[in-house]
């Protein structure tokens, strides 16, 4: 069996032992004779899993005791909408950090459901570098401040946690997470669809300190409030048992590895491998945006030419270079440098450029 280099911004490349290990495990989970998608949630196999993988999430990311750890269904565009109605009461306001597609996005769901004050927006800079602290417009009195620390489809990366006093800081960190180390206390929300460094799509993975879980919030169905998934276990409902199982592996995978330091140095080799080439190929490839401000995760670049953009595609993927092609609102190329992508793997891309612009001048 071969498998090609997956670049993929999401869903995206898992860890290969992962992976394994789920297959040796599909037929005949723990020794249960059954699948784990076949266990009820309620059972002692499972709830003992679920404990483990919150547990080696915790000790990953150092998280304080008076943080709750949720697994929830859906994903973090549902989150868009979930997190005014549970943190802001109706009539309030929140604040917004619009760094790109998925910030706007969050905006946009949220309206409904809260007054967004957007204090900050890297638009007139056609989103190539985050918006500068400085220039942001906070309100004391917003129920909470939400940014994104990283934006997959144009490659801005926040490589700071913003300061902004008081009021809890929510972040969605779908394509960031789990890359480096993180200061947990610094944030009052943290919530990343699983699709990226987590696991397989249809989960989301929350971390709220517990204090907001006790904040008047609007009304909705109890589905859907956080306090409520917080007081059952995230199991008020049939979870998605097969991400979190998958979740908990990679979880494991992460500490076999050495933890976030060691990913953070992995990732940081990476990236830079990538934007090295890029910039020292004069030209012929472009990353656009401004470098104090270039994500780790999502690397989207250009080719001097667009008429080669299918040609580079068409070679790329015959070589074992999976999904290189560029969100459509940005066009041209991005390639995805998740945990799950090794040091290899953006070897055999650099590779494949340079010979590419050999052939291709």
């Amino acid at each position: 069996m071969s498998r090609v280099w997956n670049f993929s911004a999401g869903p995206a490349a898992m860890p290969q032992a992962v992976l394994e290990r789920a297959q040796q495990e599909l037929l005949d989970w723990n020794g249960s004779g059954a699948s784990v998608m076949e266990q009820s949630h309620r059972g002692k196999r499972f709830i003992a899993m679920a404990a483990q993988a919150e547990s080696d999430l915790r000790e990953l990311l150092a998280i304080p005791k008076d943080y709750a750890v949720l697994f929830l269904q859906g994903g973090a565009t549902q989150l868009f909408a979930q997190i005014p109605m549970n943190l802001a009461t109706q009539g309030g306001s929140a604040d917004y950090v619009d760094s790109g597609h998925w910030s706007s996005k969050a905006i946009s769901e949220a309206a409904p459901y809260v007054r967004v004050n957007t204090v900050a927006s890297g638009k007139v800079d056609a989103y190539q570098r985050v918006p500068p602290p400085d220039s942001w417009q906070l309100d004391p009195q917003a129920a909470y401040v939400h940014y994104t620390p990283n934006e997959t489809i144009h490659g801005v990366e926040f490589h700071h946690i913003p300061e902004v006093g008081p009021v809890p800081l929510v972040a969605d960190m779908s394509s960031n997470i789990l890359s480096a180390p993180l200061d947990i206390s610094r944030f009052g929300l943290i919530y990343a669809g699983a699709q990226k460094n987590i696991g397989p799509s249809g989960l989301v993975v929350m971390i709220i300190r517990r204090d907001l879980l006790q904040r008047v919030s609007q009304p909705m169905a109890r589905i859907f409030r956080f306090a409520e998934q917080a007081a059952n276990d995230s199991m008020l409902n049939t979870p998605n048992t097969w991400g979190w199982y998958v979740a908990g592996l990679t979880f494991q995978w992460l500490k076999d590895q050495g933890g976030l330091s060691v990913m953070d140095e992995r990732n940081r080799a990476k990236a830079d491998l990538l934007y090295q080439t890029i910039d020292g190929s004069q030209g012929y490839y472009r990353n656009p945006i401004d470098p104090s401000s270039r994500s780790r995760m999502n690397v989207p670049f250009t080719l001097h030419d667009g008429a080669l953009d299918a040609l580079f595609l068409q070679e790329s993927e015959a070589a074992g270079l999976l999904a290189l092609k560029g969100h459509k609102a940005v066009g041209g190329m991005r390639a995805s440098l998740y945990n799950a992508v090794p040091l290899a793997a953006v070897q055999a891309l650099t590779d494949f450029m340079l010979n590419f612009s050999r052939r291709h001048g």
